[in-house]
């Protein structure tokens, strides 16, 4: 995002962010057992001091990875190298941020003309004829 202000902090909770590595799971055999390729990346949110309604947004998009402490805990294990791990958790975490970023646009309320209207209630009594029409046969 080319937004200053996005930029800043999205640099900011990259600076903050703390990393650890850790086993991972998966394909890569006696690598696996030996060598920690798995990034932890922790963000603590409050330390960045978010206005409430991206603090709101990010809250909602982060879900389950945000702990009661307001720490976002992201796990990338998807490569096999830590770097490459480094780099997608980094990415997810910019990603996360960014959209917290953008305001969602207002719904405007849609204005129906009276023919509109007409058209919308007889095609509801026409499927309520049909619907009516499946019920018990009545002598």
């Amino acid at each position: 995002m080319n937004n200053p202000a996005t930029q800043d902090i999205v640099s900011r909770a990259l600076a903050i962010a703390e990393e650890s590595f850790i086993a991972s799971s998966g394909p890569g055999g006696q690598n696996v057992n030996k060598v920690a390729t798995a990034v932890q990346l922790r963000l603590n949110v409050f330390a960045l001091r978010l206005p409430p309604p991206i603090f709101n947004r990010l809250k909602t998009a982060a879900g389950s990875r945000m702990t009661s402490k307001g720490e976002i805990i992201l796990t990338a294990r998807n490569y096999r190298t830590q770097e490459a791990n480094r780099d997608d958790a980094r990415a997810r975490l910019t990603a996360l941020l960014e959209d917290a970023q953008k305001a969602p646009k207002t719904r405007k309320k849609s204005r129906l003309n009276r023919i509109g209207k007409e058209k919308r209630i007889k095609a509801k009594k026409n499927r309520g004829a049909i619907k009516a029409g499946r019920g018990r046969v009545d002598y």
